[in-house]
């Protein structure tokens, strides 16, 4: 998983409106799926679009959804060629239809692809998430459809669409804060995290390949005791 921070003072270190560094760092995700597909990654989540970030200026939440359309279109082609499966999670219903319309068919093309799966995390929040999952079981044990008593972490981790590729083993996040900003809360219990000065923008196949291999080099012990 990777949280894309950073555009917005990538343009203004530049003097640029916010836009031009939503665009520089629609770039880099381009360089890094390409990235990720050659490593042979199973699942890559990327943090597009927060519901938080719904309460941006309006100019800069229409260049984003923009952005997100023409990303959409232009790598339909290489998705569908590579074998990948593009899935999005969030508050779906909230996207503009504009990028509904080109985001809708590409998930149907591509569900059958195998190679990869790409999840795009739009209007998306963990806790929005969980509270959701957290609904659908009231709402079916109240209908005597679940007894409560058998409810458990693998129940709700189910509902959850974030974990439908698995826990994620790695999250990144760029721009040097130190936080996850309700991205993948239930799924992060155990997962490493990296975080890096680079902004979004700047993040380059070898930031990723450093990112991996300290990873590589951790031993994860999910609370037992090491070697």
């Amino acid at each position: 998983g990777i949280i894309m921070d950073g555009n917005g003072r990538w343009a203004e270190l530049r003097g640029e409106r916010r836009e031009a560094g939503h665009k520089a760092g629609s770039a880099a995700v381009r360089r890094i799926v390409r990235a990720c597909r050659r490593l042979g990654l199973e699942a890559l989540t990327l943090y597009a679009f927060s519901e938080q970030n719904w309460s941006r200026p309006s100019g800069e939440v229409e260049a984003l959804m923009g952005l997100l359309t023409e990303f959409l279109v232009s790598e339909r082609g290489e998705i569908l060629e590579n074998d990948i499966r593009l899935v999005a999670i969030g508050d779906l219903s909230r996207l503009p239809e504009a990028v509904r319309e080109v985001l809708d068919p590409l998930r149907k093309a591509s569900s059958e692809n195998q190679k990869m799966t790409l999840a795009l995390a739009l209007s998306y929040g963990g806790r929005e998430e969980i509270a959701a999952a957290a609904r659908e079981l009231a709402i079916e044990a109240a209908a005597g459809r679940l007894d409560p008593a058998t409810i458990t972490v693998d129940t709700l981790g189910a509902r959850l669409p974030s974990l439908s590729v698995g826990d994620p083993d790695l999250i990144i996040r760029t721009g040097g804060e130190f936080r996850i900003s309700n991205f993948l809360l239930y799924g992060a219990a155990y997962a490493e995290l990296a975080f890096l000065d680079r902004l979004w923008p700047d993040f380059t196949e070898e930031d990723l390949f450093a990112a991996i291999a300290s990873y590589q080099r951790r031993e994860r012990r999910f609370g037992l005791v090491g070697k």
